[in-house]
Parts: C-alpha cells; sequence; structure tokens
C-alpha cells in the first residue's frame, strides 16, 4: 500500500487508517521533541502486538503511555524527571492536585509577575528535601513549559511572563494522565541507554528510540544544561545497540531526523539501509520557536 504524506510517497506503512491525533493521550506538560503530534503516524507503524515496550529516552512519555503492550518500561536520563512521573504512578490525583494547589498560593506565583516564581525556585534549587510535584509547578510557570538545568542541576527556566500558568487545560490532561497511568503496568527507570538490561527481551518485546537528534541542537542534548551532551559517539553506540537487537530477533523503531537546515546525518543514512525507513510528516508549526523542524526530514526506521 503506498500512501502520501504531504507529497511524500511511503511504500511501507501499515495498512490500517491514520487515528486521530486526539484519540491519544497527551504529557501533562509541554516537552521539547514529544512526539503527541506524530503519534498517529508512529502507531500506524509500530507493531500491533507486544507483551514489552521499552521506551528507552521516554522523555514526555507521549508515546509509552498510550501504548497497549502488557507492560512498559520508560526510562530517562532525567533524575528528577523520572522521579514526577513515579510521584504520578504512586499517588492519588486528589493528593497531586491538592499539593499544586497549595504551592502556587504558598509562594504566590503568578502568570503576570515574576517574583513568586522566582522565589520558588529559588526554594527548588536550594532546598534540602524536594517533593518531585515541585518540578511540575515550575514547569507550568517557565517559559514556554520547559524544563531546563545548568550544569550544576539547578533549574535555572526563567518565567513564562503573561504566557505560562497552571491553566484549566493542564490540569484536565494532568487527571486523564494519571488516571492512565494507574491503570498500566509501568516500570520507571533512571539509567543511560547503554546500561539498561536488553537481554530479557524477547522476539514479543519492542524497543522503541526518539534519541537527541545529532544534527539538531535542543535544550536536551547541547551538553550545557545539566544533561549529557549527544555526539557521534553516542549515534554510533545507539545504532550497534540497535544492529545487536536486531541480530537477535528483537522488534525495534528508531526515531530521528536524516536532514535538518542543510545538515546531513550521514552516519544514519548508511546504518539505515539495512532497514525500513518511513518518511514522516513533521509539521511543528505550533512547536517552541527553537524547536520547529521546517526544512527537516524526520524518519521511523524500523527492522520488521
Amino acid at each position: 500500500m503506498v500512501v502520501k504524506i504531504n507529497s511524500v510517497l511511503i511504500d511501507n506503512i501499515s495498512e490500517k487508517v491514520l487515528p486521530n491525533n486526539n484519540s491519544f493521550l497527551k504529557c501533562p506538560f509541554n516537552y521539547i521533541g514529544g512526539k503527541h503530534k506524530i503519534l498517529p503516524q508512529l502507531y500506524a507503524n509500530f507493531p500491533e502486538k507486544m507483551s514489552l515496550m521499552v521506551d528507552v529516552f521516554g522523555g514526555g512519555f507521549n508515546v509509552g503511555i498510550n501504548s497497549n503492550a502488557d507492560k512498559v518500561i520508560y526510562n530517562d536520563q532525567i533524575t528528577p524527571l523520572v522521579e514526577l512521573f513515579k510521584y504520578f504512578q504512586n499517588n492519588k490525583i486528589e493528593d497531586i492536585l491538592n499539593y499544586i494547589d497549595d504551592t502556587i498560593k504558598k509562594f504566590n506565583i503568578k502568570k503576570n509577575t515574576k517574583e513568586g516564581f522566582l522565589d520558588f525556585r529559588k526554594e527548588y534549587n536550594h532546598g534540602t528535601e524536594r517533593n518531585p510535584l515541585d518540578l511540575y509547578v515550575l514547569i507550568c510557570f517557565s517559559f514556554n513549559y520547559q524544563i531546563r538545568f545548568n550544569n550544576s542541576g539547578k533549574f535555572n527556566c526563567p518565567h513564562g511572563t503573561n504566557r505560562s500558568c497552571f491553566t484549566k487545560n493542564m490540569k484536565t490532561r494532568l487527571i486523564n494522565f494519571i488516571d492512565k497511568l494507574h491503570e498500566k503496568d509501568v516500570e520507571f527507570l533512571n539509567h543511560d541507554f547503554k546500561e539498561l538490561n536488553y537481554e530479557k527481551l524477547d522476539d514479543k518485546s519492542f524497543v522503541y528510540c526518539d534519541p537527541p537528534y545529532l544534527i539538531t541542537t535542543g535544550s536536551y542534548n547541547d551538553g550545557n544544561r545539566g544533561f549529557k551532551n549527544w555526539t557521534e559517539k553516542e549515534e554510533k553506540e545507539l545504532l550497534n545497540l540497535l544492529s545487536h537487537l536486531d541480530n537477535t530477533n528483537i522488534k525495534f523503531a528508531l526515531s530521528n531526523v536524516i536532514e535538518h537546515k542543510g545538515h546531513s546525518n550521514n552516519i544514519l543514512k548508511e546504518w539505515s539501509k539495512n532497514y525500513e525507513t518511513i518518511y514522516l510528516d513533521n509539521d511543528y508549526s505550533n512547536s517552541c520557536y527553537n524547536t520547529k523542524r521546517k526544512n527537516s526530514q524526520e524518519v521511523l526506521i524500523v527492522n520488521y
């Protein structure tokens, strides 16, 4: 079957109607590089049945939370983010909402003034005991709802003056997300991708990777904001790992960009010749100012 997406011919997409984007649950906060807008394309090309899904670079968990796998393993290198998801998983929604509301009131955090936000950010960065939900409150009032730390591990995203706050829409998304999370069998891990135990996987497992993109620069891969830099070394290590999984009959899918603003990922292009490459419609027109994918070609590379 040949499917045309924005004039791009794709002859290896599943023979199924693409579901509406609104049918997928969305992360309760905006996350740079999140895949919610292209979930219909991703899930049209994921295996229909799997016993285990490993979301190796989980990020905002837009992909893994929507899986119908019997079990999902979420992994990410950002420790406070993993702790936040664990807190969502292990606590009641009523208690979570009460804490968020109480914190906003206590520190007088507002959309139109930054003083309360800055006081709370200072408390978060210098306090000895952090509640994982404090990160969520900071995200809600940060510029473009970003997560950003400096190399000392201090949250340093500025206030999103007159733009960011804990809206009714975010509250609804949070409730829906936590309800879904409480229904699913999810294990949260905080490891480098090379440290995960892949030996226990079998032919009913599925590994999804959405790593930092080598030829783009985001707050999660430039090495200057408290996160590990992503270089050719990491790129090659990941591709070698995926080749190993293929050799052991483990299904995988890799999201990446092969062209971006005149740059080409030749390492990925050469490696991908051994697998199926699906060209995606990557319209991120409403994304953060520095993450728009115009003049880019996003792909999904699969071994099945």
